[in-house]
């Protein structure tokens, strides 16, 4: 019987659909960082940016205070403005399309593709027009984007090219670590994330011109570099910026759960496989369809209902895997959906590919900390609650 109706769930305590990992490493090295005379603006910061620099294999890394504050600093860099569109996923945190909005660009929503559920390349290209000055993909779950597409796209219509990276820290395209595909390329460091500092995210980017604007812009518009004057306590303000600094805190745990991200990314690939072994025969669900030249980061699961030949809707096996203790979440709601977009004139039917989707889906728990018996608690109640539906 389902717990749902009273039945023995699968599990006593909740398990969270993601969640961080810190062991007594981590906690020594903040710890040793608060017993320091510099708690920020200290050199933990730039040690933090050398190790993702060379994690991505790119010129720069430049780290901000989150991801949201990231992605509105590579907006700036790009000098995108009032007037100016650029083209992106409605299936994404609402924060890849608001940092374009904080600049005065017009956010276009292009549809996904039906198989990997990232932004369609031939999507993009029927929405490009004279106002368009860029790109903005999502590495949705931790599988990179159509990156080949995207720059061919850009470079054919001299557009920035901006991965939102969020998910995808430690996967790779084509062999190569994601991270120096696009122009510039964001990943967030939120406690559910590869890896985490409490709050955090950086540009990596291969571009001096961007890394020089990006540090300028998280710094007020405040620069000490190249001024007429050789007064020790002179600083100019050049242009206007944000207080969008990473402490020395969050770095110096950021470079310790950077040793772990092999192990991270190989915990939730070993899940992952687990899941799809288990589903793949499971009738009425659709399991991740992976690109054979890319390497996801599987931040998440997604697991995909044929509601069509279900005698339940969605909700219900939501509120019954939930009952069973399974942390099941959706992930995303379309951002044109929210109030604020639809006060803009966005109006649902704009991406209908996307728009089924959404309601079809479900995220499962997928996190390094998961025990083996985590992973049977999720496959066993997933099976449990489709089999009387």
């Amino acid at each position: 019987m389902l717990a749902l109706h009273n039945g023995k769930p699968v599990r006593q305590n909740l398990l969270p659909y993601g969640k961080q990992w810190l062991n007594d490493e981590d906690k020594n090295e903040v710890w040793n960082i608060l017993n320091t005379s510099m708690i920020t603006q200290g050199n933990q910061v730039p040690k933090f940016e050398e190790h993702i620099a060379d994690i991505t294999k790119t010129a720069h890394a430049v780290a901000f205070s989150s991801g949201t504050a990231a992605l509105h600093a590579a907006f700036y860099a790009a000098e995108l403005r009032a007037g100016d569109d650029f083209i992106t996923t409605p299936i994404t945190f609402a924060a890849t399309a608001n940092a374009g909005l904080y600049v005065g660009a017009t956010p276009v929503f292009a549809d996904i593709d039906d198989r990997t559920y990232n932004l369609d390349v031939t999507e993009a290209s029927h929405k490009i027009t004279t106002s368009t000055k860029a790109i903005v993909s999502v590495d949705f779950t931790g599988q990179p984007a159509d990156y080949d597409g995207f720059r061919e796209l850009a470079d054919n219509h001299n557009l920035v090219y901006i991965s939102d990276g969020a998910h995808s820290l430690g996967a790779s395209y084509k062999g190569e670590p994601v991270g120096s595909q696009a122009d510039m390329t964001m990943f967030s460091f939120h406690p559910v994330k590869p890896v985490t500092t409490g709050e955090g995210g950086v540009i990596v980017t291969d571009n001096s011109v961007y890394a020089e604007r990006l540090r300028l812009f998280r710094s007020h518009g405040i620069t000490k570099e190249n001024i007429s004057t050789t007064e020790p306590w002179y600083y100019e303000m050049k242009d206007l910026g944000m207080n969008y600094r990473m402490t020395d805190i969050q770095a110096a745990l950021g470079t310790s759960q950077l040793k772990k991200l092999p192990d991270f990314i190989e915990r939730r690939q070993k899940i992952a496989q687990a899941y799809n072994e288990a589903f793949s025969t499971l009738k009425n669900v659709k399991i991740p369809y992976q690109l054979k030249s890319t390497k996801s980061g599987w931040h998440l699961y997604i697991l995909r209902l044929e509601l069509n030949n279900l005698k339940k809707g969605r909700r219900f096996i939501f509120d019954a895997l939930r009952a069973e203790n399974i942390g099941v979440h959706v992930h995303y709601i379309p951002v044109y959906y929210h109030p604020y977009y639809q006060e803009l004139g966005y109006e649902k039917g704009e991406c209908p590919i996307a728009e089924k989707w959404y309601e079809e889906v479900l995220t499962l728990p997928l996190f390094p900390k998961m025990t083996d018996n985590d992973v049977h608690d999720v496959v066993l109640a997933v099976t449990k609650v489709l089999n009387e539906v």
